[in-house]
């Protein structure tokens, strides 16, 4: 009579990390995350052994208790399973006896269902492109992910071509570097695509803070500039006039920018005033006011020639030195 043999359980405490709670999605993932958990505990067995059967009238103490040490290890590896289930399929599967029959049920049903899964990762891998906005290292990883996802579903995809794709997918600011790649001669192997390209993005990204450091620079220089333009003040200048005050016309030029042009009055008329005005609108506001004051003096009082060339004369210094302390 052949003996049964059990092998001891390994305690589970010492195993920390389980499985994700499988939902249905990603069932190979989970499969082989579950067949190592299993593993560790020494529990895997019973996934693919039938169960020991004692016939009737078998009174063989150890045949009987290596079928009761069976029945307990079995009744672990399932609820081990069930447990890494949510709740929903928890509560479908739960009335499974065996945990090599629940082991079975799950890989008909979730593998069947992930037939499809290829057209889905394909469709995936042809649809990516990369953008500027990401790092071009970090979008490699992604696309090397689509692809081990390709491989895990039985296609196969070589090296050449998963480099091909690569250098195809870079981003539009990366067109040159493309265009470079596409055209050397040597084929390129993808540990050594991906080497060029980490180069390359180091380099793109050192010049763009020292691009970056250069103008915040260049735009700090420039304000320092404006602020003391600002503060810097003009010098004052005295109002110039001719020598003669009896020689008409007479020139007032107010800080080289302001020039008054007075004319001879003659018969008894009021002078004629030609104001050229090279500054701001509040000097020009500002001498049109004590002009308009000057003109109301001078022409509506009778007064005769020789008081009006009096006052003329007065008004127009007057006029000066408000305006060269403007």
């Amino acid at each position: 009579m052949s003996s049964i043999t059990f092998t001891p359980l390994v305690s589970a405490a010492a195993h920390q990390e389980k499985p994700f709670k499988f939902s249905g999605a990603d069932f190979k993932r989970w499969q082989q995350k579950m067949l190592f958990y299993l593993t560790t505990v020494s529990l895997s067995w019973f996934l693919t052994e039938e169960p020991p059967v004692v016939t009737e009238g078998d009174t063989d103490t150890q045949r009987t208790t290596a079928v009761d040490a069976w029945n307990h290890n079995d009744f672990l590896c399932r609820n081990y399973i069930l447990n890494s289930l949510d709740d929903v399929l928890y509560g479908v599967y739960c009335s499974v006896k065996t945990a090599k029959e629940l082991w079975n049920s799950l890989e008909k049903k979730y593998k069947t269902e992930d037939a499809g899964v290829k057209k889905f990762i394909v469709g995936k891998f042809l649809d990516y492109k990369m953008v500027d906005a990401k790092t071009v290292m970090s979008q490699v990883q992604e696309i090397q992910i689509i692809i081990h996802d390709l491989i895990a579903e039985g296609m196969e995809i070589n090296e050449p071509f998963q480099v091909a794709a690569i250098i195809e997918k870079l981003p539009q600011m990366w067109r040159d570097f493309k265009n470079y790649l596409k055209h050397k001669r040597k084929e390129l192997t993808l540990e050594e695509l991906i080497v060029r390209l980490r180069i390359e993005e180091d380099s793109r990204t050192s010049d763009a803070k020292t691009y970056k450091k250069a103008m915040e620079a260049e735009a700090k220089a420039n304000l320092t500039e404006s602020s003391n333009a600002q503060k810097r003040k003009r010098p004052k200048e005295r109002a110039t006039t001719v020598a003669n005050q009896i020689i008409w016309p007479r020139t007032v030029v107010f800080r080289r920018r302001t020039k008054v042009r007075i004319a001879p009055v003659r018969d008894n008329r009021p002078p004629s005033i030609n104001i050229g005005i090279v500054g701001s609108r509040s000097t020009h506001s500002a001498f049109c006011s004590l002009l308009s004051n000057f003109l109301c003096t001078l022409y509506f009082p009778p007064h005769s020639q020789k008081v009006r060339k009096l006052i003329l004369f007065a008004v127009i210094t007057r006029c000066c030195a408000v305006l060269c302390n403007l």
